[in-house]
């Protein structure tokens, strides 16, 4: 995917890159794998907010992606390559032999009139789903499941990519993204290839209204509140925070602090725990 850059005309567009929609080759959804999206805002079933800074964007249309890619034994030829406003993947409509149509998500390389199938005998390549056992070491996989017939759960995002590292008994050993090496179940199906659309991480907003449309509402540090709203509030003037740790709004523990509880059920399937930025 190649980036579109501005030249500074007006502020909004100074430093602001857009991508260039190279691969997409079709703009309107099909109508029968939509359905409207509603939108939480942030808030849980009681309308209280437990995800701050969260609200308005532009109206979206879902799409269904098939991540459980169940068909088995049947080709699908791939027919569109569309852009998908709910992720930052592209995504491609599947046009399958018994007449089905699904979204899949674009493995990067695969073009229109390519053809993807799925089960345990299909062959290693880009776009074809598999289970572990039959995937190569080395392979670079995506859209994988975390357990048998549940549909893919990780490596999803754009750009995204894991390598199996090892097979020993009746589990893969997998290298994820963020840097976690991971025990999966060789049952497990997985995709072959990357996600498409590697530069989306690249892109400048540029300005805070390209924010507002993703739904994505402003932020306001603790440091220039008041001490009856934020720890780090208070003081005459730019302060220190006052604090031998930074805190979030409620007191707990920020920036670096591990969240993750403890004893979780997963915890003997992670062989390292994932990288700190």
């Amino acid at each position: 995917m190649a980036i579109r850059l501005y030249r500074a005309c007006t502020p909004g567009t100074r430093n602001r890159s857009v991508p260039e929609f190279g691969e997409i080759v079709k703009s309107k959804p099909q109508k029968g794998l939509t359905n409207n999206k509603h939108l939480v805002r942030g808030r849980n079933s009681r309308g209280i907010i437990t995800s701050r800074h969260r609200g308005g964007g532009h109206k979206r249309l879902y799409r269904k992606i098939d991540f459980e890619r169940d068909k088995k034994g049947v080709s699908g030829k791939i027919k569109t390559i569309e852009y998908d406003p709910n992720r930052s993947a592209y995504i491609c409509l599947t046009n399958y032999e018994d007449g089905d149509k699904r979204y899949i998500l674009y493995p990067r390389g695969i073009e229109v009139g390519n053809t993807v199938v799925s089960g345990t005998e299909a062959p290693v390549s880009i776009g074809n789903t598999l289970p572990l056992t039959n995937i190569p070491l080395g392979t670079a996989i995506h859209n994988i499941e975390l357990m048998p017939g549940k549909g893919g759960q990780l490596v999803r995002a754009a750009g995204t990519v894991a390598k199996i590292v090892a097979k020993e008994g009746q589990l893969v050993t997998l290298r994820l993204p963020s840097g976690e090496i991971r025990l999966i179940i060789q049952k497990c199906l997985a995709t072959i290839g990357q996600i498409g659309n590697v530069d989306s991480s690249n892109l400048r907003m540029g300005k805070a209204g390209s924010k507002r449309w993703l739904g994505k509402r402003p932020k306001v540090r603790g440091v220039v509140m008041n001490p009856t709203d934020h720890p780090h509030g208070g003081g005459e003037g730019r302060v220190p925070i006052g604090r031998k740790k930074p805190l979030t709004p409620w007191g707990h523990p920020a920036l670096g602090k591990r969240s993750r509880k403890n004893n979780k059920y997963s915890d003997t399937f992670i062989l390292r725990r994932r990288k700190i930025s």
